[in-house]
């Protein structure tokens, strides 16, 4: 691998797999980032459908995810994945996690051997409990050191709107963690870094079992105290599990914990707290799916949350809970008493 000292200062050609809300959000950081620094950087996107593909190229616009943000012309689109890898130096992956081995087996033999691969994806795989970075690692066959993770609190349409933010690359090398961040600073997007992958992946998986435990709460039209309740031994959890596994509590405590856990919980833009509030309305999980055009990930990766915390010994109450009302053994009515119902002891005792 060529060393990152011996890189440009930064990512010159990008592949970003996902022309989703948040993979084509990162595209226009990555573009506005280079327009800022002066940088020429190609970016092209990779999407599965033919009409998102035609509006990116036709209109430099993806009206489907993003409204009617203006993206740069610096970002070009394909159908092809061939050609969106081709001599990108920097991957972006943002794929639904379930669907990310299966792609990534097809995608191997296309992703150059120097490039670094960087995770937007917030999931835990069901039926491994592997975090993305694991299963990134695994199915392209690269050490830890080539693989980064970007993390916090990222609604995709309130950055799209250039309003700022502040977001962690997590990765075991921080040089490769500088020279990402680095050329994803845009002017409204403030990169920090850290080597706590671990920490920055749990905070991003487990936001989102919590935002549909609050969106639920919303739904049956509780108070602020409860859903503030919810929140905050929410993040006990995730920091329970996030310490079990190797985790640092600073990063429970910085954006990637803390700061992504309440912008999930709370917002409208947020797609865990919307599925959540649609549970909490009393529609049921078909219903749901029909309603939303994008993958609530905190569905899925409830179930491999809960079994992950069940092989450690870590106790999660709420979101046991929550994994109780999607499989349908528990009603939503039955949610508010489980959400607090841990054995009494001092706050501090995780």
């Amino acid at each position: 691998m060529t060393p990152v000292h011996a890189r440009p200062g930064s990512a010159v050609s990008v592949a970003v797999l996902g022309a989703g809300s948040w993979g084509t959000t990162f595209a226009k950081i990555l573009a506005d980032a280079a327009t800022a620094s002066g940088v020429e950087r190609s970016i092209r996107l990779w999407g599965r459908r033919e009409e998102v593909v035609a509006e990116i190229n036709g209109n430099h616009r993806n009206p489907q995810y993003l409204a009617d943000i203006e993206l740069p012309p610096s970002i070009s689109a394909s159908t092809d994945v061939a050609d969106a890898l081709s001599g990108a130096d920097l991957v972006v992956l943002a794929v639904p996690a379930q669907s990310l081995r299966l792609q990534l087996r097809k995608w191997k033999p296309l992703i150059g051997p120097d490039a670094l691969v960087v995770s937007l994806m917030k999931g835990l795989e069901l039926g491994t409990d592997a975090r993305m970075s694991e299963v990134v690692a695994e199915e392209l066959d690269i050490p830890a050191d080539r693989i980064a993770v970007v993390s916090g609190p990222n609604l995709a349409m309130e950055i799209a709107r250039e309003e700022p933010t502040a977001s962690v690359v997590a990765c075991p090398d921080s040089a490769v963690a500088g020279w990402i961040a680095r050329s994803c600073t845009a002017p409204y997007f403030r990169p920090y870094t850290t080597s706590d992958i671990v920490g920055v992946e749990i905070g991003g998986i487990v936001k989102n079992v919590i935002a549909l435990a609050v969106g639920i709460c919303e739904g049956k039209q509780m108070g602020d105290n409860t859903k503030a309740s919810v929140i905050t031994r929410g993040l006990a959890e995730t920091s329970r599990l996030a310490l079990a596994l190797g985790g640092k509590a600073h990063t429970m405590a910085g954006l990637a914990g803390l700061g992504d856990l309440v912008a999930t919980c709370s917002s409208p833009l947020s797609r865990n707290h919307t599925a959540g509030r649609l549970l909490g309305q009393g529609l049921t999980l078909d219903e749901v799916a029909q309603k939303m055009t994008q993958t609530a990930e905190g569905i899925k990766s409830g179930q491999a949350v809960h079994e992950l915390a069940g092989k450690l010994g870590v106790e999660m109450p709420i979101t046991a809970a929550v994994v109780a009302v999607l499989a349908g053994k528990l009603s939503v009515d039955q949610l508010g008493p489980l959400l607090l119902s841990r054995e009494l002891k001092a706050e501090g005792d995780y």
